[in-house]
């Protein structure tokens, strides 16, 4: 058994002020993917401009936020949260779904899609790279705060963690995640969209990648306790909502592949800009 690193959930204390690590976490998504847009948008052949970013990103950290959140209260704990309204503006306790703020990405693309006259798809496909990062810092932010911790365990890198009450050896369900979510979906994510693909194709192999791994890593993590089992005695409301991701990621990457082909090694996204970007200057 492998003794928990208890860090306390605050950083940095002064006075009443708390900065809390589950914040910083967010932070660092947050910053981190705003960094790799605008790197991404560099490579877009003008597809992306530095303007576009800026509000791009700002309109993702509001739908991460509000849709997280909300998604939780709903999903997850609507009995407790109706009962007390106030804790839901307590995010700094946890409490983050990521369906919830994936729904509320969704919505953001649709917004923004309106606004800028990009297709729906062309910023998902641009964004999903983006994402395992975040994920990735708020699994770290979960297993310093002692939450969403996994089953109890025999294996040598089992954990006791300070918030279970039970005090036994379980599963570092959080780190499984940190690692699958963010560092492993990274790399498939950002090697497969190094290169020119169809359209759905990069949003589509991140909602199958993430919901296949997601469904995984809930087998081996302890299901919010207001819930527990939904069925059959093993899925989680977490595999449950993960189960349309896997579907339409690969729907939306046969449907790419079948009718968005690359011509002449460009998408259907690069050559409509060409066309716009020919029209302006003729």
């Amino acid at each position: 058994m492998i003794k928990y690193p208890d860090i306390s959930p605050v950083l940095i204390k002064i006075g009443p002020l708390k900065i809390h690590w589950y914040g910083v976490m967010y932070l660092i998504g947050f910053l981190s993917g705003w960094a790799l847009a605008k790197y991404r948008a560099k490579r877009s052949k003008g597809i992306w401009g530095s303007e576009e970013i800026t509000d791009l990103v700002f309109y993702i950290i509001v739908g991460v936020l509000l849709g997280g959140r909300l998604g939780y209260v709903l999903f997850y704990n609507p009995g407790t949260y109706f009962s007390h309204p106030q804790n839901i503006f307590m995010v700094w306790d946890g409490g983050m779904s990521f369906h919830g703020g994936l729904i509320g990405v969704l919505i953001i693309f649709y917004l923004y899609g309106r606004k800028s006259g990009k297709n729906f798809f062309q910023i998902g496909d641009f964004v999903a790279p983006l994402i395992p990062i975040g994920l990735g810092a708020g699994r770290i932010g979960n297993f310093i705060n002692g939450e969403l911790w996994g089953k109890v365990s025999n294996m040598p890198w089992a954990m006791v963690f300070p918030t279970d009450p039970l005090g036994l050896p379980r599963e570092p369900s959080q780190l499984y995640q940190f690692f699958l979510e963010g560092v492993v979906l990274f790399i498939i994510l950002w090697v497969y969209s190094s290169k020119t693909r169809p359209r759905m194709g990069v949003s589509g192999l991140f909602l199958l990648c993430y919901g296949i791994f997601r469904f995984l890593t809930e087998f081996v993590r302890m299901p919010d306790s207001q819930l527990g089992y939904l069925c059959w005695g093993w899925l989680t409301m977490g595999q449950l909502l993960s189960l349309p991701m896997i579907i339409c990621g690969a729907a939306f990457m046969i449907w790419g592949y079948k009718f968005h082909p690359l011509i002449n090694g460009m998408n259907k996204d690069e050559i409509e800009f060409l066309k716009l970007k020919k029209a302006k200057t003729s």
